[in-house]
């Protein structure tokens, strides 16, 4: 039977970098080292075999090593690839985050903050539902908190990686308006308890400027949900030429849609999406959306809440600009 090999301690992860046992600590629990330092030491330790104790790393440090991510609502395909390119972020710089699902339920979110909050995570990322709810300035007090997507109202958070919207909902409009569409449906997942959502407060405003008549349509995220959305959009009375869905997984279920009901995309409907989700270039036709480079987003977030987390001074407020990728979802009206 061959014999367990021996655990590496700190004294030999330290011999091996030239540092103290004292700098190893630091260098693993990243504080008061460089970044090029905390590689080296984890590059060491990784070779030897060495790993700290967990309750020990965290009586030591104050720190649990978990950072909680709270998604808005994971049946989002875009956000599912967001909390997967954050988990391992964060498992790169040795920590461990722990993923809850809000539902797009604004009560849910804020009873799941505090459940965070509560198991001692040492900093919390979320992508909220409810940008103005009262959980923020409560959790504020005791939790470094960063917001992806939309700030959080009253200043709360630590740091935040925010979207332009507005800039996305124009580009989105005027591209529909220069192919012709004065018709549009946009259908957002905004329920009528969370309002004020940048974006879609930035939809009537910019359908007024540029001439075009908009039906702001609520949707679930959820591919059944989504396709009933859009049906009913598509058989009333007076249906859009355009349907501008404020994620890709909305998107889907519009194309689900006009297939039920024998509809072409875009002869007899355009569509367009939000986020760019990989899965949407693989669509007949491939669907038009926004491009907002996710894996800048992951690490503009990772590196805000690790610095939040280590008290470094951290730029706070990174705000990311879309693009649009034209694709073929989108043509002339023929109305």
């Amino acid at each position: 039977m061959a014999q367990q090999r021996k655990r590496a301690t700190i004294r030999e992860v330290a011999k091996a970098t030239g540092l103290s046992p004292a700098a190893v600590s630091y260098a693993l629990r990243g504080i008061q080292t460089s970044e090029e330092t905390q590689q080296r030491v984890r590059q060491a330790a990784a070779e030897l075999g060495y790993e700290a104790h967990p309750i020990a790393r965290a009586l030591a440090s104050g720190r649990t090593g978990m950072v909680g991510l709270l998604c808005g609502s994971l049946e989002d395909l875009w956000q599912q690839a967001l909390a997967v390119g954050i988990g391992r972020a964060l498992f790169a710089r040795d920590r461990y985050a722990i993923i809850l699902d809000a539902a797009g339920d604004p009560d849910r979110e804020a009873m799941l903050a505090r459940q965070l909050r509560d198991q001692r995570v040492d900093g919390l990322i979320v992508q909220p539902v409810d940008p103005a709810g009262e959980v923020w300035a409560e959790l504020g007090e005791s939790l470094p908190i960063v917001s992806i997507g939309d700030s959080l109202h009253g200043g709360h958070a630590y740091g935040e990686v925010v979207f332009d919207n507005r800039a996305g909902v124009t580009l989105a409009l005027e591209h529909l308006h220069q192919l012709g569409h004065r018709h549009v449906a946009v259908l957002t997942p905004t329920r009528a308890s969370t309002p004020d959502r940048p974006a879609d407060l930035h939809v009537n405003a910019e359908a007024e400027r540029i001439g075009i008549e908009v039906d702001v349509v609520t949707s679930p995220q959820a591919l059944p949900g989504a396709t009933e959305a859009a049906l009913g959009a598509l058989t009333s009375p007076n249906p859009p030429t355009a349907m501008f869905c404020f994620s890709d997984s909305i998107a889907y279920g519009v194309y689900a849609a006009t297939r039920e009901l024998g509809l072409n995309v875009p002869g007899d409907l355009s569509v367009a999406g939000f986020d760019n989700h990989p899965m949407s270039a693989l669509l007949t036709p491939p669907l038009t959306s926004m491009d907002w480079d996710i894996d800048d987003i992951v690490h503009s977030a990772v590196r805000v809440i690790v610095g939040a987390i280590e008290g470094k001074p951290r730029r706070r407020r990174i705000v990311c600009e879309p693009s649009l990728l034209l694709r073929e979802s989108t043509g002339k009206c023929s109305q």
